[in-house]
């Protein structure tokens, strides 16, 4: 029983960021009690098992280890690892940095840990967090073998260097960071193979070369994968659609973006002028090479050689009766899910929108729910009624006899005749998903094109203060603001209509192949979006955070180049306990440090926004899902800064973006603007410029030194 007990105790609180680097291990479902009797019988079932089977000897050694090593106690291996680390090129600071490393005391205390770096849970270590410890040479991962639960490790922002280590000898681990670092070389195609456990691997700000390795592709399990700022070359390899983060901008790939990535952000890719094809605005050649899949892609060096692994009869038969298990539970989970979907259709009468067709596809894009919004071949078809935003809500006409909830805040004073159907029988085009949700493009019979936005994190939100803030959205009215047009609101279901403007975001015209902003352009933009973004703080000043989510992907561009802000003003109708995992405010400084969000919170999005406009340079941290103001976010600020100020007034200085063409008269006012930007992300609230003065300040920027 010692394998589940485990899983018995509630890890020790951690810093929110380290929960999404460090995972606490969840108590397995069959221990709920909401799952009796089945859990009682399974509890049962396994825990016989394993009192009768000798232990399986997976864990951190993965398949390779030995009985002889995994009988090494943690902490002669740790102090196996520290000795490594102490011979090596920068051994005095390996030993300052590990003096809590003390033979004489255990690792851990129960989840405490009692050495610096090391992380606990049940008085095992089941990860390492040696990050800014100056750390240099070589990783021996053999000393870390017996080490049976270690699950993540971070050796971030080091001097760690050479080549690759083979990660297969600590097969069940889950996560892996290795960012900010001084490895080389290529990286084995099958450096990841049989590490099924895998789930974020980060390599960003290294120096790896050649091809990605195609084991990263085939790892079932992988969430989140950061390589950006290397040299990786060649084409990009065909990841699984569970993969949710990506970045691998500022590298040397090429050839056509496999179509599963197609829907990332254009920034992802970044600093690769060799790709092609979508979300890149590139149009690839015929005689592009395609993205190779897993099974065809060849190793892109010699590989490490593989290790056979032995046989063991008794850990696959512990293992095969628990997958039983947990097969048998989620079976009955989802009976009684089926159970529970069929009484709420009983008890629930929808009104059966449409007419078939293609309008079936549309539906269901929009809705995962039968009920809303679905098609029916009825004989009757509704027609919605559309009023002004604080008229009398709409109703469905024709047969079924419910309500439709669809509502305009952006009309004449006469009512519309609005024909849902217009919307679902409309040329639809799929133009992304992200952490708020998916957005479909539509375009009418009459021509006309709009964009409907799905949101996932509303359903918390009452139905009264849902309608009470469109409507307050839909008062909103400046030139540098992307208007609301309706919305559509259900308990499960939040759509918001808004214009489609074609001419694409900040985002993909800075970091586009094929787009060029010159520097009056850039300027434009960034006086529109402070403009926007102040007239906001202007008519809400009761919220804290006006905004709350600005970044370049969500600054739209028309076609003269204004800016015009959308997914503004959400964080009233956001469910709470998602907002620090979507929302780019709460990535803030102050919200790391002391769990709020101020009014300079935007103030602080507006610099970071300003910064990327001028250095054609992406923040890897919004990449990041977690709630927190890393130290790689700083470093990127920090580097700006040093580039800036070590100008000299040097045309050549690689601090702006060269696609901005020639700015030779242009540099004194270029250099303005960037020091506002740094004034706007100083992480010190009081320093921190508020945003009146950044607005006056910007504005004073002129397109010429002379003008």
């Amino acid at each position: 029983m010692m394998m589940m007990g485990v899983h018995a105790a509630a890890p020790a609180a951690v810093h929110p960021c380290l929960r999404r680097q460090f995972p606490a291990l969840p108590p397995p479902s069959y221990l709920s009690p909401s799952s009796c009797p089945f859990s009682l019988f399974f509890v049962v079932l396994i825990g016989s098992l394993l009192i009768s089977s000798p232990p399986a000897a997976a864990a951190g050694g993965g398949a390779g280890s030995d009985p002889d090593s995994l009988a090494e106690s943690s902490a002669d291996a740790l102090i196996n690892f520290k000795n490594t680390l102490v011979a090596g090129p920068n051994g005095l600071m390996a030993s300052r940095e590990l003096a809590s490393w003390d033979p004489a005391t255990a690792p851990c205390s129960g989840n405490a840990e009692n050495w610096r770096g090391v992380l606990c849970y049940n008085g095992d270590v089941w990860g390492l967090q040696l990050e800014n410890f100056n750390l240099s040479g070589d990783i021996d991962v053999d000393s870390l073998t017996p080490l049976r639960f270690l699950r993540t490790l971070s050796f971030m922002n080091n001097a760690f260097e050479g080549l690759m280590p083979d990660w297969r000898k600590l097969g069940a681990l889950k996560s892996l960071f290795l960012s900010n670092n001084r490895f080389s070389g290529e990286i084995p195609g099958n450096a990841f193979a049989s590490m099924t456990s895998l789930k974020k691997v980060y390599l960003s700000n290294n120096n790896f070369a050649g091809r990605i390795p195609v084991s990263l592709a085939t790892t079932p399990r992988l969430l989140e994968l950061k390589l950006d700022n290397n040299g990786f070359t060649e084409t990009i390899p065909e990841f699984p659609p569970g993969l949710k983060l990506l970045n691998v901008s500022n590298n040397k790939l090429e050839g056509r973006i496999p179509r599963s990535l197609s829907v990332m952000d254009p920034s992802t890719f970044a600093g690769n002028k060799d790709l092609c094809g979508k979300p890149l605005e590139k149009v690839c050649n015929p005689e592009s090479p395609p993205a190779p899949t897993p099974q065809s892609a060849g190793p892109n060096s010699d590989e490490y050689p593989t290790r056979p692994t032995p046989p063991s009869s008794s850990s696959s038969l512990s293992r095969l009766l628990m997958l039983i298990a947990i097969c048998l539970l989620a079976l009955a989970v989802i009976i009684l899910l089926i159970i529970n979907v069929l009484r709420n259709r009983r008890n629930e009468e929808e009104p059966t929108l449409g007419r078939g067709g293609r309008a079936a596809a549309i539906s269901s894009s929009f809705s995962p729910y039968s009920e809303n919004l679905s098609v029916g071949g009825g004989a009757s078809s509704p027609e919605i009624a559309i009023s002004p935003a604080g008229n009398n809500a709409p109703v469905a006409k024709g047969g079924g006899g419910g309500v439709g909830k669809l509502t305009f805040v952006k009309g004449g004073e006469k009512g519309q005749i609005f024909d849902l159907q217009d919307l679902l029988r409309a040329s639809a085009e799929v133009l992304g998903s992200g952490n708020l949700g998916s957005s479909y493009k539509a375009v009418m019979m009459d021509g006309e094109a709009v964009v409907v936005k799905r949101f996932k994190h509303m359903n918390h939100v009452g139905k009264e203060d849902f309608h009470e803030h469109m409507r307050r959205l839909g008062r909103l009215s400046h030139p540098n603001l992307l208007p609301l047009v309706a919305y559509y609101y259900r308990k499960e279901e939040k759509l918001l209509v808004v214009d489609h403007v074609p001419n694409g975001s900040l985002a993909t015209h800075l970091y586009g192949n094929d787009s060029r902003l010159d520097w009056p352009t850039r300027l434009k933009i960034v006086k529109g979006v402070t403009r926007g973004l102040s007239y906001l703080h202007l008519e809400l000043p009761s919220l804290v955070t006006p905004h709350g989510h600005l970044k370049s992907s969500n600054v739209l561009l028309d076609n003269s180049f204004n800016p015009l802000l959308m997914d503004y003003t959400l964080v009233p109708v956001l469910n709470c306990d998602q907002l620090q995992n979507i929302l780019i405010g709460y990535k803030s400084p102050e919200y790391a440090r002391q769990g709020r969000t101020t009014k300079k919170t935007d103030v602080w999005t507006l610099g970071i926004l300003i910064l990327e406009a001028m250095t054609g340079r992406f923040p890897a941290n919004y990449l990041m899902q977690c709630p927190g103001y890393g130290s790689e976010f700083a470093s990127w600020v920090d580097s700006i800064s040093k580039g800036l100020h070590d100008d000299n007034g040097d045309e050549t200085n690689t601090v702006f973006d060269r696609e901005m063409g020639d700015t030779r008269g242009s540099r004194g006012e270029m250099r303005k603007l960037a020091e506002i930007g740094l004034a706007c992300c100083q992480e010190d609230l009081d320093q921190r410029w508020d945003l009146k003065k950044a607005l006056e300040e910007v504005e004073k920027v002129k397109e010429h030194d002379d003008d």
